[in-house]
């Protein structure tokens, strides 16, 4: 990847944590602007997803995690501990929910031995010393580099720090919506940006899904309905705040053969007419010219 490029790729778009033969990998993405790359969550399959895009994971500076549910996070230590075996030495900076600090407590013990290991066998630099946390707040600015990122809280009960994310740097803006409840206040939020990108849900394809899922009861659709968002109110979002483009992200349901692309496009077609990215794991979504 080339200095100047400015695009995102979809690393894993399924909503939810579980796999099965065939489906996606669960959520995570790669966000480049002006040259300068930020991992944006970290599911199941992020590492490889990085380095299908072509990015050396020794070049890991900025991770961004949107909320602490396993879909999100689950393989954040591990990417960091491979990257480390790759040829990490600088500092990477992790933004998140503030239980971030305890999950590395817990993943820097479970790997003390190995990683104690390769201290004093191979003469790497402590890893345990190039992690640090910070706190994602509301109405604070955050500033990485050349890029600067604006939060504001999403509605995914009962998580009480759930984040939607807004990306500004090298002349482009990019907002993700993290897991979310249908949230109006993501109108003005991403009011005018070059992309946005939303995790969706498909109507007729949610009772399907319980089914296949298998160990869940009748909470698990009350979950999906009041802390995801319906195709059709992601499409009236873009088209409300004047977005150049939409991207639908985390879909549900994911992997049913039943469902294609085309039922993305027509859940969206009522309310969005602009560009349309369905997500599938390894999208690039290069940003338009600017001007």
């Amino acid at each position: 990847m080339g200095v100047g490029e400015d695009f995102v790729a979809l690393l894993g778009t399924k909503g939810g944590p579980a796999i099965r033969t065939g489906s996606p990998m669960p959520t995570s993405s790669l966000l480049s602007l002006g040259g300068q790359r930020v991992v944006v969550d970290a599911g199941l399959g992020v590492t490889r997803g990085l380095c299908d895009q072509g990015m050396a994971l020794k070049d890991i500076a900025t991770v961004f995690i949107t909320h602490l549910h396993s879909d999100h996070y689950l393989e954040l230590g591990p990417l960091l501990h491979t990257a480390w075996t790759a040829g990490l030495k600088t500092p990477v900076r992790v933004w998140g929910p503030s239980g971030l600090a305890t999950y590395f407590e817990g993943f820097f013990l479970s790997m003390k031995e190995d990683i104690d290991t390769r201290i004093e066998d191979e003469g790497r630099p402590d890893l345990r010393d190039l992690i640090s946390c910070h706190v994602i707040r509301a109405g604070e600015a955050i500033t990485e580099g050349a890029i600067t990122v604006e939060a504001m809280p999403s509605i995914h009960p009962p998580l009480t720090e759930s984040w939607s994310l807004s990306f500004r740097g090298a002349g482009r803006r990019v907002v993700f919506s993290g897991d979310t409840a249908h949230n109006p206040a993501l109108v003005e939020f991403a009011r005018g940006a070059d992309l946005l990108i939303h995790e969706v849900m498909l109507a007729e394809g949610l009772e399907a899904l319980q089914r296949r899922i298998g160990n869940g009861d009748d909470r698990l659709m009350k979950h999906w309905l009041r802390a995801h968002t319906l195709a059709s109110d992601a499409a009236a979002v873009a088209r409300e705040a004047g977005v150049g483009a939409l991207a639908l992200h985390h879909l549900i349901p994911s992997d049913d053969p039943a469902f294609g692309v085309e039922d993305w496009h027509r859940a969206c077609a009522p309310q969005w007419t602009g560009p349309l990215h369905v997500g599938r794991d390894g999208l690039r979504i290069d940003l338009p010219p600017k001007g």
